[in-house]
């Protein structure tokens, strides 16, 4: 069986190893426990190897389109180390993985604006066939490229994208310099902060794109926050934006807010939403902590927060209406990054490793609670909770047949297609 064809991965060492010299991975690493332990991966589903090294590949957050309109070419990065966190002078590259001509890697362009946890902010552009966004390093700042993967052919925007609408026509965006010192491991390293030396201002925030002519706007400000359902801690504190996401409907996106009074300190998060010319801004979770999130319909967010007298939970919210349930409950314990399948029945989330190292994987289905383990996958000590870890981040193929993973499993980081489509079909 050559490489490209499906494989299956037991339970037994043995089994393990010799369906990693199927899908194309090395049956050797630097890092001994992965072989030394039988528990190392035990995906109870097909898996595909999709890229192998020398370069270690990943694709990165798991709310981006991945996978091209027709299912054929499935998005991702390739780079050289994969061991610390990058320097302004690292350039990854990118690229699409064919599926139909034995997962032949194509080489589409290179950026140095990138992180590990979400990369360049790479996906396909919403609308189109061909082409793709990315985000760029342009003449001291962040931009944006929008290319035809196709022709080759390049718009090159002046603000960097964070979420895409529906429609493909606009973006919004945030400072990703601020970002990378607030959070590291999501920003970008190289440019100087114009506004890092204040907590707070109104002359940063978030901004709204125009795909098509390249005109943007502050539509948010980081000052607006504090007049906005403040809170005593957010005196003095340092103040920035993270993990946006437009609706289905490209009418409303979600935000987090999130302040923390020194780079040493926790910080606290909120969530809210607004609609794209920054009106109408509305707090859906207000108790410090929200996780991960995804949009189930235009109107109601499945997210993971903390609520007063419930704790953490997977909580679906109306958007606006301030009602809120609890999804899985004894059955999703932990956080992960969540997403709903395509037709949205089913939700797929990860859990981040334990002691013993291990990812877990799930398929669950609200409608009668059926929760599906689809694997446990590896991850090396030396990455666990660093800014360059490999977390799972899956996302689905635009059909609901199949799940592209980021795993580390093989000693090395590379993408993993995972077919659930006895389940999903």
């Amino acid at each position: 069986m050559r490489r490209g064809t499906s494989a299956w991965v037991g339970a037994d060492r043995r089994g393990f190893l010799k369906a990693l010299a199927v899908a194309g991975l090395p049956v050797a690493s630097a890092d001994k426990k992965i072989w030394a332990d039988e528990k190392a991966a035990k995906p109870q589903v097909p898996i595909r190897t999709i890229t192998k090294g020398p370069k270690a590949h990943w694709f990165g957050y798991y709310d981006k389109l991945q996978f091209d309109s027709s299912g054929r070419y499935v998005l991702g990065m390739a780079v050289d180390f994969e061991s610390r966190p990058p320097t302004p002078s690292d350039v990854i590259e990118l690229g699409m993985v064919d599926l139909q001509d034995g997962d032949a890697w194509i080489k589409i362009g290179e950026t140095s604006a990138w992180c590990w946890q979400q990369g360049c902010m790479l996906q396909w552009l919403p609308g189109s066939d061909s082409k793709v966004i990315f985000n760029t390093r342009l003449e001291g700042h962040y931009g944006s490229v929008i290319q035809d993967v196709e022709t080759g052919q390049q718009q090159i925007l002046e603000r960097p994208v964070y979420t895409v609408s529906p429609t493909g026509k606009t973006a919004m965006s945030v400072n990703f310099a601020r970002l990378g010192v607030l959070r590291p491991g999501y920003g970008y390293e190289g440019i100087v902060d114009p506004y890092g030396q204040q907590k707070v201002t109104d002359r940063d925030g978030i901004y709204r794109l125009d795909l098509e002519t390249g005109e943007h706007q502050l539509v948010i400000s980081l000052a607006r926050m504090l007049d906005i359902a403040p809170q005593d801690s957010m005196k003095e504190s340092l103040h920035w934006f993270n993990h946006l996401l437009f609706n289905p409907s490209g009418d409303r996106f979600i935000f987090l807010h999130r302040w923390r009074r020194d780079l040493s300190s926790p910080w606290k998060t909120r969530m809210l939403t607004a609609k794209p010319d920054g009106s109408d801004i509305h707090v859906v979770a207000d108790h410090d902590m929200v996780s991960h999130f995804i949009w189930k319909n235009p109107r109601q967010i499945l997210a993971w927060s903390r609520e007063p007298e419930i704790g953490s939970r997977f909580f679906l919210y109306d958007d606006q209406s301030g009602k809120q349930e609890v999804v899985g409950d004894g059955i999703l314990k932990v956080d992960g990054h969540c997403t709903y399948s395509p037709d949205g029945q089913w939700i797929c989330t990860d859990t981040y490793p334990g002691r013993d190292n291990l990812h877990h994987l799930y398929l669950f289905r609200p409608a009668d609670n059926q929760r599906i383990e689809l694997g446990t996958f590896f991850q090396p000590e030396a990455v666990r909770g660093k800014p360059h870890r490999c977390d799972l981040h899956p996302g689905w193929s635009r059909d609901g047949k199949t799940l592209c993973i980021d795993s580390m499993m093989s000693g090395q980081r590379q993408m993993i297609l995972i077919d659930v489509s006895q389940y999903t079909t």
